[in-house]
């Protein structure tokens, strides 16, 4: 009989195939050197507002986590949307991240256009927080002590009545829509390049009106410089027990809260991300952030990417029905 002789045989990578293992090779390589120099965090609003009162207690802990200082970068401007586009075009190598707030999505569909697309150019990293709702508040000066009475005043003015903003799409200004609508009247909107420049504004009597956050709120509540009238959201605020909510005050239900997330540019390793997600969750667990976030009636999240993505677009369908039911046209 012949002799069969064995050959060895050499498995065929295709070039595609060889195309997509360098790229994920070269991810996993990246991950693990990974982070080596400090990351830049984008924040796209003015400085001294509620988001650094959130982000800063978390992220100098996944500094510490990570072994690499985070250094805070405010851009702000445009309701946002200048910070966030930086984020989008910036390389993919994990050294920029953007922690803004719910406006990454309200601004989809609030304003006319936007230089980048809020699910597709950005990789989510976590939901940090969510707040307790946004509080109307109100200049000590005003002679209105309820909800029915700015109602009533805001009529009897014919809607000249003025409230401030951080800008269109920003949790202040949607509130102040779903108010608006609720309680059939109208103002003049004011808007800024962040809740920390409009909030002083309403606190020198120049601006009237806000709907800030809780969180921004607090401080000048309890010290007798704002009014505090309502809060939206289904419950009333821990820290503000006080202060109704809007349908324990009249209005009907205002079930519309505020939060603070991160992101990555889009194509950043997925690694990355949930490297970051799970110094969050480290961060938050901790009791001295515990502490400031009950201060300051936020509640913690720290939600996997993945899960964080399913929120993104629910919250992109909320923000779309929020603004039917308002009748808000994009600006």
């Amino acid at each position: 009989m012949p002799m069969l002789c064995c050959r060895s045989v050499r498995p065929v990578m295709l070039p595609g195939v060889l195309a997509v293992l360098a790229v994920a090779g070269a991810g996993s390589l990246a991950a693990q050197s990974w982070p080596s120099r400090p990351i830049r965090v984008i924040v796209p609003f003015a400085g001294g507002g509620p988001i650094d009162s959130v982000a800063r207690p978390v992220l100098d802990r996944v500094g510490a986590g990570l072994g690499q200082p985070i250094v805070f970068d405010s851009r702000p401007g445009a309701s946002g949307t200048i910070g966030s586009e930086i984020v989008a075009r910036a390389p993919r190598d994990g050294y920029t991240i953007l922690f803004t707030t719910g406006s990454h999505t309200s601004n989809a569909v609030y304003l006319k256009k936007l230089p980048y697309d809020p699910i597709v150019d950005f990789q989510p990293i976590t939901q940090v927080a969510r707040a307790f709702g946004q509080v109307l508040v109100v200049h000590p000066a005003m002679p209105v002590k309820s909800v029915k009475e700015l109602i009533a005043l805001a009529k009897a003015r014919k809607d000249r009545l003025n409230y401030a903003s951080a800008g269109i799409g920003n949790a202040t200004h949607i509130a102040a829509e779903l108010f608006m609508a609720g309680a059939g009247i109208g103002m003049v909107h004011i808007t800024y390049k962040g809740g920390g420049p409009a909030l002083n504004d309403v606190l020198g009597g120049h601006v009237e009106i806000m709907f800030p956050s809780v969180t921004q709120a607090l401080p000048f509540i309890q010290a007798g410089r704002l009014r505090a009238l309502a809060v939206s959201g289904a419950r009333r605020s821990p820290v503000l027990p006080e202060v109704p909510t809007y349908q324990e005050a009249g209005l009907g239900a205002v079930d519309f809260t505020g939060w603070h997330a991160m992101w990555f540019p889009a194509g950043t390793p997925i690694e990355l991300a949930r490297r970051v997600q799970g110094e969050v969750v480290k961060a938050v667990a901790h009791p001295d952030v515990r502490a400031a976030f009950a201060q300051l009636g936020v509640e913690s999240v720290a939600s996997t990417p993945e899960d964080f993505a399913q929120f993104v677009k629910r919250d992109l369908d909320a923000n779309r029905a929020i603004a039917k039911r308002a009748g808000i046209e994009p600006q």
